[in-house]
């Protein structure tokens, strides 16, 4: 079996050797952030809306020189890893962690940022429009509380294990989460719309959900094809008479979600996105 390698604060290492020490913030506390980003024809899909949710997200946490994480050195060294691994002319999924530095308990010992990327091959037809669409539920045994903090892709993952469980449990596809409130936040990978009466709705930030790069792209074009597009508090009994619900995220764009429980859904405005989504350069 060949090697495979992760960089780890610029160093390539084998992936099975051992990089983090028990005190690691990131591991402790989820002390920390990720961007998951896709790799394809030669460069990183979307990629300066990545680097600007993840400088924002670093000085949030106060992590130092965020600026150090921009564009040239993520692309720079998302390439040698990808080149390391023999992975080239591939579709990648690049997963970069950053988490703080240094030791201490809740009260951090300094604010340094530290980081560790893997790459792993995607299936290229994983880009392209789905023809079956999703089986989702509503997960509601624990729900997002929402702050500030809530629209970071953060190492504090615990509601999406358990949803995760769901999910894996009863054989969907993808599970919605709620809010603290009761109300759609997101699914357990992307951000959720939702087309109900020839306007496109999806939960605003403040309602908890990842500020998702894929969902900010989706707004955008779904703006220049003059659809409406409302950011809300959305209930989950929508679910019930919308006429079409899909996902956006990241590695998969936009994703028809086809039935809820015995609910099923059209597909005409989630595959016209899609098909936009894939001309744009950026």
């Amino acid at each position: 079996m060949p090697v495979h390698f992760i960089d780890f604060n610029s160093d390539f290492i084998p992936e099975q050797e051992t990089v983090l020490t028990v005190d690691n913030r990131g591991f402790r506390y989820g002390d920390g952030l990720f961007e998951t980003m896709r790799w394809m024809d030669g460069d990183i899909r979307f990629l300066p809306h990545h680097v600007a949710r993840l400088q924002e997200g670093m000085r949030m946490l106060q992590l130092e020189n965020a600026a150090a994480f921009d564009e040239q050195f993520i692309r720079s060294r998302a390439a040698a890893l990808i080149s390391r691994n023999a992975l080239e002319n591939q579709h990648i999924r690049v997963r970069l962690q950053v988490y703080r530095k240094g030791g201490g308990l809740y009260s951090p010992q300094q604010n340094k940022a530290g980081y560790v990327m893997s790459v792993s091959k995607l299936d290229p037809d994983e880009v392209k429009h789905r023809k079956i669409g999703l089986i989702v539920d509503v997960y509601t045994e624990f729900r997002k509380p929402y702050s500030e903090l809530s629209k970071l892709k953060s190492g504090n993952a615990l509601v999406y294990v358990m949803a995760g469980l769901y999910r894996t449990k009863r054989g969907l596809d993808d599970v919605l989460l709620l809010n603290q409130e009761g109300f759609l936040c997101e699914s357990l990978t992307s951000n959720v719309f939702v087309w109900y009466g020839k306007k496109l709705y999806t939960p605003a930030i403040s309602e908890g959900c990842i500020d998702g790069v894929m969902r900010k792209m989706a707004i955008e074009v779904a703006l220049d094809n003059g659809l409406e597009v409302i950011e809300a508090q959305i209930s989950p009994d929508i679910l019930s008479e919308a006429d079409e619900i899909f996902h956006t995220n990241a590695i998969h764009g936009v994703q028809w979600v086809m039935g809820y429980k015995q609910k099923r859904y059209f597909n005409r405005i989630s595959r016209m996105l899609q098909e936009k989504l894939a001309l744009v350069n950026c």
